[in-house]
């Protein structure tokens, strides 16, 4: 019996609101609006400073160039990776997953090294990690860049672009230290 008492209250509120069973009545046109462009004294975001750690350009997997500065302004993990490197396998379901849930709030970037295109190509296909942005550094170039002399290691940068952690991180550690930037 209570249940019902509680049930015609919010029938009731439904009605008031306007749901009800009948058809509604055609909501009336509005004339357009214009709208005047924001003066330039108001206060506008300030324009992010690009740090040091990010001023480096590249080459995606499909060739198509890259500017790490697009990065500028979000705490930013870069992951070192090998095609052939079965621990860089086993983050990669990590890695995609982690960027599904933060990937507005922070940046990934896969930097692939030690292999060819095409097995780089197969890593990222065969793991289903393509939410990330990968760059193919055959050459070593950002490795070197960064001093990382093996793989699968992460660069962990803050939101200004600091350093926080170079170095292998298990899959709890990396999703510690996402959580950390992100709060």
């Amino acid at each position: 019996m209570r249940r019902r008492a509680l049930l015609v209250p919010a029938v009731g509120v439904l009605l008031a609101a306007g749901c009800s069973s009948e058809p509604a009545a055609p909501a009336p046109v509005a004339a357009p609006v214009s709208v005047a462009p924001a003066s330039t004294s108001s206060a506008a975001p300030a324009p992010v400073t690009v740090p040091a750690t990010l001023k480096f350009k590249g080459k995606t997997l499909d060739g198509q160039a890259f500017d790490a500065s697009t990065l500028a302004g979000k705490p930013t993990i870069l992951w070192f990776w090998a095609p052939w490197c079965a621990t860089c396998a086993s983050e990669a379901q990590s890695v995609r997953d982690l960027q599904e849930v933060y990937g507005d709030r922070l940046n990934f970037l896969g930097i692939a090294g030690m292999g060819k295109n095409k097995e780089m190509h197969e890593f990222v296909s065969d793991l289903e990690v393509g939410n990330v942005t990968h760059l193919d550094d055959q050459a070593g170039k950002l490795w070197k860049k960064f001093k990382i002399t093996e793989q699968s290691l992460y660069v962990v940068l803050d939101r200004s672009g600091k350093i926080r952690s170079t170095g292998y991180l298990d899959d709890l550690q990396l999703t510690a230290q996402v959580k950390s930037l992100v709060a």
